[in-house]
């Protein structure tokens, strides 16, 4: 039975390489770029059927930011497919970001250095807004849009005796200090991309607390520093041309200071945490149903309470042959044996080595995901 495959985000950067990498992995699959640019969609489709002629790509527009694409884009899914195997969520924008050139440097010199390339601490801010159903751009797309979509899928998801798989791109600059519960959209903030991505850290533990047992399972990946169009928004090409040296010099010491193996098979153990909250589902559930209600675009009562690249698809998209790996890597994996709680990095070792490896979320605290 062929698997129906859907990616958001699928155009360039980590989601087209992912899906080359799905491609290559099993040609039996049908796969979905769902994207906002229907021409680069086009384009990447064209790149993908060069290396992978005989492969079945179906294009979707959809632009996750916008409640009523997402509502629209569902219907369309639901109307092509029967069921779904699996939704990579991997649209995501960092809207004008600004990097504290004066924090870099004097981070360059200091203990936090290995840490501050890590997760980008301290440098960088964005300079978020409002959208057209008047959610900040950077919550609407990073989280409400593939939260909207996953509730409105799951008919395709959710069906007895199959199993449906939910994969999350986030982020190493997710972090629970940019995150507040009083300001879930981060308004007052000057980090939403941070706060976005730790919130959609804290939704997949939900959705495994509450979908498990009805066949859905998520699971959380962060692709490492990848250049990818996103990357090049923040800092000019030159720059990174002449701190990309220091960053491997610095990731090599790292590894070889930190890292004691090189294993692909998950060896993180966890147990329930006293810090989880049980109820982030339903409180997420409900703030999404005053929003829909406020902005009119859902009706009252509809939501459910419960890589290395081929050089034809080189141009305009990350070349790093980490790309997309945990993506990848995640799809080959039962979902029963991967760890509900734990966030799958991409690694590169110093000697060129690409691995996956589980880490536990950033510091779970209940009233930081009270919604």
């Amino acid at each position: 039975m062929e698997k129906i495959v859907v990616v958001t985000g699928a155009n360039s950067g980590i989601g087209l390489a992912l899906c080359d990498r799905l491609l290559s992995e099993d040609g039996r699959l049908r796969l979905c770029l769902a994207c906002r640019n229907m021409k680069r969609a086009e384009a990447a489709r064209t790149a993908l059927l060069a290396c992978h002629g005989d492969a079945r790509v179906d294009l979707l527009h959809l632009d996750v930011g916008s409640a009523r694409s997402v509502l629209s884009a569902a219907e369309e899914l639901k109307a092509r497919y029967r069921r779904m195997d699996f939704l990579y969520l991997n649209a995501g924008i960092m809207p004008n970001p600004t990097v504290d050139i004066r924090a870099f440097f004097k981070g360059l010199f200091s203990r936090n250095v290995v840490n501050m390339f890590a997760t980008a601490e301290g440098l960088l801010t964005q300079q978020d807004q409002l959208n057209s159903d008047g959610l900040q751009e950077v919550f609407a797309t990073n989280l409400f849009g593939h939260f909207l979509l996953i509730r409105e899928l799951e008919p395709l998801l959710c069906q007895p005796g199959h199993t449906s798989r939910l994969v999350w791109t986030s982020s190493s600059n997710a972090r629970r200090s940019a995150f507040s519960i009083q300001d879930i959209q981060h308004r007052r903030g000057k980090e939403p991309y941070s706060s976005s991505k730790y919130a959609s850290d804290m939704l997949s533990m939900a959705l495994n607390k509450h979908k498990n047992q009805q066949g859905l399972f998520s699971s959380v990946i962060c692709p490492g520093l990848v250049m990818t169009n996103l990357t090049y928004g923040i800092l000019p090409s030159f720059f990174w041309t002449l701190i990309m040296p220091i960053m491997w010099l610095v990731g090599c010491s790292a590894l070889y200071l930190f890292t004691s193996n090189f294993n692909l098979k998950p060896r993180l153990t966890t147990s329930p945490s006293r810090h989880t909250d049980p109820d982030f589902h339903q409180h997420f559930h409900a703030y999404a149903v005053q929003r829909s209600r406020g902005t009119g675009l859902y009706p009252a009562g509809v939501f459910r309470v419960h890589t290395s690249l081929r050089p034809g698809l080189r141009r305009g998209v990350n070349t790093n042959s980490c790309s997309g790996l945990s993506q990848h890597w995640l799809f080959l994996q039962k979902p029963e044996s991967l760890d509900p709680r734990a966030k799958y990095q991409s690694l590169t070792s110093g000697l060129g080595t690409n691995y996956t490896e589980p880490r536990r979320v950033s510091n779970v605290c209940p009233r930081q995901i009270l919604l």
